[in-house]
C-alpha cells in the first residue's frame, strides 16, 4: 500500500510539472485558479426565462484581469488582459460550448480595450512597440502567431487609461472605426475635411472644473469616433461629445450605436446626465463637456440619447444579430453596466430618421463585474469579468426554451418603410458633410423645417461645410420659423463677430410667446452660441436682449427659465437677482435650486444686503447628510433635503427611479459637497469689504462635512495579512453584525474617503455599489493592499522640478503654462502651483493615497462585519 502511494505521489508529481510545461507552452488552458479568487457562479446569475448561463472558464493567476474580446475567423476568443506585459490570450471552444484550448498569442501588443478582425487582420488598439495607439496584425507567414515583423502601427493615440483608447470595429463600409474615451486628444493627420471639425466648447458664462479634479482642462470635442481605410493611411472624424463610451457596434441598419457613461461625481448637480444609448450619425455632436459645462440635451446644436438607462459604467455592447436567440433578442443591443453587474437588452425602434428604445436586464449577479461580450460561431452569448485587478471569468449564454417560447419572445415589428426612407435622406445629407459642394445649400436648407431632429440636423452640418458667403444672407431672410431657427445657429457657429448684430436683429423675427418650448430653447441657445462664439454684444444690443429677457421672465417652463436666466446674469439684466431668488424660492427640486445658485454667483453688482443674507444663508441649509426639513431663515417657502424619506420630492423623479433601477438609494455624488463649497467660495470673492463685514454671521459657517471621529476608543488588534482572513470570507454571507459592521467602516476611516449612501468623503471610489462589481476578496485586498491596484481615476502624480525638489498629489487644474497640485485630498484648501518649465518629469505614482494598516485596529469578526455592510450596500435589512 505504501508503494502504492509512492508512486501516486511520484506519477501526480510527474503530471503537474507536464501540466505546467505544456500551459506555459501555450497548448492547454490552466485549469486552476488563484487560492480564494473565484468568478460568481452561474448558479447565482439571473437571466430571463428561456435563457441559460454558464461559467465555463475562470482566469489562472498569471492570465490577468480581462478587458476586452474579440472573435476570430475560427470562432476562437481572443482575449486581452488589463494589466501591463499580459499577452494576448486564444480561446478555442468546443462544440458544445465549452474550452478546449487557452493559448498565448506572442504578438507584441498588450492592454488592448478594442480588437476586431477585419481585412485578414486583427486589428489592435492597444499598447504596442511604439506606444499606445491603433495596431494591425497579419499573419504573413500563415503560422497563426503575429509574430513581431507582423505588427504594425496605424495611428498614435495620446492618451491611457480608463478614459483612453477603446473599441475598434469594421464598418458595413469596410471602414475600420474607432472609438476614444475623452482623455484620448484627436490625433494628428486628421483629414480638414473631416464631418465633425466646427466643434467648440460653446459656453459663455465661466464653467466649473469637477472639484475633485476629474478631467481638468480636457476639452472639446471629449470622446469621438475617428473612421480610416484598412491601411490607416486617411483618418476623419465622424462625431464626438461623449465622455467614456467603451464600446459601439452596428445594427442590421447600418447604425452605429454605443452607450455612454455618467459623471457619478455629479449626482445631485443641475448638470448631471445620465448613462445613455447613443445613435452615432455623421458630423454627430453629444455634448459632453467638462465639469459644470455639460450640454442638457436640449440643445439644438446637439443631438439627444435614443435611451437613458440610469446609474452605471457602461463597458462592452454588441447587436445580437449573429445570435440564435429570438429574433426579438437578435435585433437587440446588449449593452454591460460594470459598476451594478447587469447586462442590459436594449430594444430600439425606429422613430424617423433615428430611433427610440427601452430596455430590459437580461443578466444579474452580484458581483458581475462585466467587461466585454461577442457572439460566437454557436450563436451563444460569451462574455468576460475582469477590470481593475479583479478575477475574471469566461461565461456563455444560450437559449434553452423550446419552440413555443422561441416563436412567442422573437415577435417583432415589421420594417418601417417611413423611417427606411428618413434614414436614406439623413445619409443623403450626410454625403455633403465636411466636403464643399455648391449643390449642398439648395439640397439641404429645405430639410431644415423638418420636423425630425436627425434630420434638421444633419442639413444644417450639410450647410456649415459650406463656405459661409453662399448661404448668409438666406439665412438671414429666411421667415419660416423652424427653418430660420435652424439656418441662425448654422450662423451663430460659422459667422463672424461682424454677423452678429444682423443675427441678433434677425433672431428678433420669431416673437418668443408664439414659439413651442422646443422652439423656445433654440431661439435661447441661438444667442447663447452667438455671445460664446462672436463675443459680447454692443451695449445696445445686450441692453435691449437682456431687458426683453427680464420682461418674459419666468415662462411656464422650467428648463427655458434655466436657460433664460443664463442669459439675463450674462447680459446684466435688470431684476436678474430678484427674478432669481424668488424662482429659487419657488424650485421644486433641488437641482433646480443649485442652478440659480450657481448662475447667481456670477452676479458682481446690484445686490441689495438683504439679498446676500438670503443668498448665502442658502447654503446654510443645503448641508450634506441626513437630516430634517429645513427652511429659509426669515421666510421662504421652500425646502431643502436629502434624507431617503424625503428624497423623491427633492430630486427628479427619473434620478431617483435609476437609483432604485439598480437596488440602492440615491447618494449625492462625490464632488457634490465641494462644488457647494466652490459655488460659495467663487460668491464670496464677489462681495465688497463691507458686504463681508456685514455678512460675517453666515459667512463663518462651513458646508463641508464633520470631522472625523470614532465610535470608540480602539487599540492595535494585529497587523492583518490576506492569508489570515481569506479562509474566513466564506461567513461574511451570513450571521454579521450590521451595527459593527457600520462602525467597523467609521473607525478604519472609510467614511472619511469614500461615499457610502449619502454620506462619507470624495477622495475615493464611491462604495455603496462595490459589491457589485467587487468580490470579498477583491475588497478585503484593496483595504489591506491598496496599493496593488490604482484605479486612474484615484491615481496621484509624482512630479519632479529640474532643481530636484518633487512634488506629489492629485493635479487638480493645468493648462501650457502650469499646474496645480492638491498634495492631501483631506486639505483642499493646500495646493501647490508648479510651472511647466520647470517640470524635469512627471508620473503616475505606484502607491495609492490610501495608507496601508486602517484595518489593524478591528478584529477579525469586525473586518468581516465590515465586508458584510459594504455587500449590503448599507442597508440593515
Amino acid at each position: 500500500m505504501e508503494n502504492n502511494k509512492e508512486m501516486f505521489r511520484l506519477n501526480r508529481s510527474f503530471f503537474l510539472a507536464a501540466l505546467v510545461l505544456m500551459t506555459s507552452s501555450g497548448l492547454i488552458a490552466a485549469p486552476a485558479i488563484a487560492k480564494g479568487k473565484t468568478p460568481t457562479e452561474s448558479g447565482n446569475l439571473k437571466t430571463l426565462p428561456g435563457f441559460k448561463v454558464e461559467l465555463i472558464y475562470s482566469s489562472a493567476t498569471n492570465q490577468g484581469s480581462w478587458i476586452c474580446m474579440a472573435v476570430d475567423p475560427k470562432g476562437r476568443l481572443i482575449i486581452s488582459a488589463q494589466q501591463n506585459n499580459r499577452p494576448l490570450l486564444r480561446v478555442s471552444l468546443t462544440k458544445s460550448g465549452g474550452v478546449d484550448k487557452v493559448e498565448a498569442i506572442p504578438a507584441p501588443v498588450h492592454e488592448a480595450m478594442g480588437m476586431c478582425y477585419a481585412h485578414d487582420s486583427l486589428y489592435v488598439n492597444g499598447r504596442g512597440p511604439n506606444g499606445i495607439g491603433l495596431y494591425r496584425l497579419v499573419d504573413a507567414n500563415r503560422n497563426d502567431q503575429f509574430d513581431t515583423n507582423e505588427v504594425r502601427l496605424l495611428k498614435k493615440f495620446d492618451g491611457e487609461g480608463e478614459h483612453g483608447y477603446h473599441a475598434v470595429t469594421e464598418g458595413p463600409d469596410g471602414m475600420i472605426y474607432v472609438l476614444n474615451g475623452n482623455h484620448t486628444k484627436v490625433p494628428e493627420g486628421i483629414s480638414t475635411n473631416s464631418p465633425h471639425r466646427n466643434y467648440g466648447e460653446d459656453l459663455f458664462l465661466p464653467r466649473m472644473w469637477d472639484a475633485n479634479g476629474h478631467a481638468v482642462g480636457v476639452l472639446a470635442p471629449g470622446g469621438y469616433v475617428a473612421r480610416t481605410d484598412a491601411d490607416g493611411k486617411n483618418w476623419e472624424l465622424m462625431l464626438g461629445g461623449f465622455r467614456n463610451q467603451y464600446d459601439f457596434d452596428f445594427n442590421t441598419d447600418g447604425e452605429l450605436f454605443t452607450f455612454d457613461s455618467d459623471m457619478e461625481w455629479d449626482w445631485g448637480m443641475p448638470w448631471y446626465r445620465p448613462t445613455r444609448v447613443i445613435h452615432c450619425v455623421t458630423g454627430g455632436e453629444y455634448g459632453w463637456r467638462s465639469g459644470s459645462g455639460k450640454w442638457p440635451e436640449y440643445y439644438a446644436d446637439a443631438l439627444p440619447a435614443t435611451v437613458n438607462i440610469g446609474i452605471g459604467s457602461p463597458t462592452g455592447v454588441k447587436f445580437g444579430t449573429k445570435s440564435k436567440f429570438p429574433k426579438k433578442y437578435q435585433q437587440a443591443l446588449f449593452a454591460m453596466d460594470w459598476s451594478y453587474g447587469r447586462i442590459l437588452a436594449v430594444h430600439l425602434k425606429p422613430d424617423g430618421a433615428s430611433y427610440t428604445g427601452s430596455f430590459e436586464e437580461f443578466v444579474k449577479g452580484k458581483p458581475l463585474n462585466v467587461s466585454d461580450l461577442e457572439f460566437g460561431k454557436d450563436g451563444a452569448m460569451y462574455f468576460i469579468t475582469g477590470g481593475r485587478g479583479t478575477q475574471s471569468g469566461l461565461y456563455r449564454v444560450s437559449f434553452v426554451g423550446d419552440r413555443k417560447q422561441k416563436r412567442e419572445t422573437g415577435i417583432v415589428a415589421k420594417p418601417d418603410k417611413a423611417a427606411i426612407k428618413a434614414r436614406e435622406l439623413r445619409h443623403k445629407l450626410e454625403s455633403f458633410h465636411g466636403k464643399t459642394d455648391p449643390r449642398a445649400v439648395d439640397f439641404a436648407w429645405p430639410h431644415l423645417n423638418s420636423a425630425d431632429r436627425f434630420i434638421r440636423h444633419a442639413a444644417r452640418i450639410a450647410i456649415e461645410s459650406q463656405p459661409v458667403a453662399t448661404w448668409k444672407d438666406r439665412a438671414l431672410s429666411e421667415t419660416n420659423m423652424q427653418a430660420g431657427l435652424s439656418g441662425l445657429i448654422a450662423l451663430s457657429r460659422c459667422a463672424g463677430k461682424e454677423a452678429q448684430r444682423e443675427l441678433i436683429i434677425a433672431l428678433g423675427k420669431f416673437p418668443f410667446t408664439s414659439l413651442t418650448e422646443a422652439q423656445q430653447l433654440e431661439k435661447l441657445r441661438i444667442a447663447q452660441l452667438s455671445f460664446a462664439r462672436q463675443g459680447r454684444p454692443d451695449e445696445e444690443i445686450a441692453r435691449a436682449v437682456g431687458e426683453r429677457m427680464s420682461a418674459t421672465f419666468p415662462t411656464a417652463s422650467d428648463w427655458v427659465n434655466r436657460e433664460m436666466v443664463q442669459l439675463m446674469v450674462y447680459l446684466n439684466a435688470p431684476d436678474v437677482i430678484a427674478k432669481s431668488l424668488e424662482r429659487l424660492d419657488k424650485a421644486a427640486t433641488l437641482e433646480e435650486q443649485i442652478h440659480y445658485v450657481f448662475n447667481l454667483r456670477n452676479v458682481k453688482t446690484g445686490w441689495t444686503l438683504e439679498q446676500r443674507q438670503k443668498y448665502f444663508s442658502w447654503f446654510a441649509t443645503a448641508r450634506q447628510g441626513s437630516r430634517p426639513e429645513t427652511t429659509f431663515p426669515g421666510g421662504g417657502d421652500y425646502n431643502i433635503w436629502t434624507n431617503q424619506a424625503h428624497a423623491s420630492r427633492v430630486h427628479p423623479p427619473e434620478l431617483v427611479q435609476w437609483f432604485k433601477d439598480v437596488g440602492r438609494d440615491y447618494g449625492d455624488g462625490a464632488s457634490y459637497a465641494k462644488f457647494l463649497l466652490n459655488i460659495r467660495k467663487d460668491a464670496i470673492a464677489t462681495l465688497t469689504s463691507a458686504e463681508r463685514e456685514a455678512l460675517r454671521p453666515i459667512l463663518e459657517p462651513s458646508i463641508a462635512t464633520t470631522p472625523w471621529k470614532p465610535t470608540k476608543e480602539r487599540k492595535f488588534v494585529k497587523e492583518w495579512a490576506m492569508a489570515d482572513l481569506e479562509p474566513a470570507l466564506e461567513s461574511v454571507a451570513r450571521g454579521r453584525n450590521f451595527e459593527s459592521g457600520k462602525a467597523a467602516f467609521n473607525d478604519a476611516q472609510c467614511t472619511a474617503c469614500h461615499r457610502f449612501g449619502n454620506e462619507g468623503g470624495s477622495v475615493g471610489p464611491e462604495l455603496t455599489g462595490a459589491g457589485s462589481k467587487y468580490s470579498r476578496r477583491d475588497l478585503l485586498e484593496s483595504m489591506i493592499e491598496p496599493s496593488k491596484v490604482i484605479s486612474d481615476q484615484f491615481q496621484n502624480s509624482n512630479i519632479w522640478k529640474k532643481d530636484g525638489d518633487d512634488v506629489s498629489g492629485r493635479i487638480i487644474d493645468e493648462n501650457k503654462e502650469r499646474i496645480i497640485v492638491l498634495p492631501n485630498m483631506l486639505a483642499p484648501e493646500v495646493t501647490v502651483e508648479v510651472p511647466i518649465s520647470e517640470i524635469a518629469r512627471r508620473e503616475p505614482s505606484k502607491v495609492s493615497a490610501m495608507p496601508t494598516g486602517l484595518l489593524n485596529q478591528l478584529t477579525q469578526e469586525e473586518i468581516l462585519d465590515l465586508l458584510a455592510y459594504i455587500e449590503t450596500m448599507g442597508k440593515a435589512k
